[in-house]
């Protein structure tokens, strides 16, 4: 099952909008993919509140996971949105 790793670039983190507009990005996938940060478990990162419940701070490492066709294209864009700082748009 594929993998990436990827520090967060929202400046608040995943939390309230970022959270959300994540959230939606993973639902158009169509994948199931999960979410962990360091030696935490993984989450359904379809979830708001499960994503919101991470409490994943700015520059704080997550794991993500998933599985299906397209799950290496699917991470790659899912972390290229990570990076990036979502309060900023």
């Amino acid at each position: 099952m594929p993998t990436r790793t990827v520090a967060i670039g929202s400046s608040v983190g995943l939390h309230a909008r970022p959270a959300s507009l994540f959230t939606q990005a993973v639902a158009e996938t169509g994948l199931d993919v999960t979410i962990a940060k360091a030696g935490g478990p993984a989450v359904d990162a379809s979830s708001i509140l499960m994503v919101m419940a991470l409490g994943a701070g700015h520059g704080e490492e997550v794991t993500l996971e998933a599985d299906g066709d397209g799950a290496d294209e699917g991470l790659d864009k899912l972390v290229e949105l990570l990076a990036q700082d979502l309060d900023a748009q």
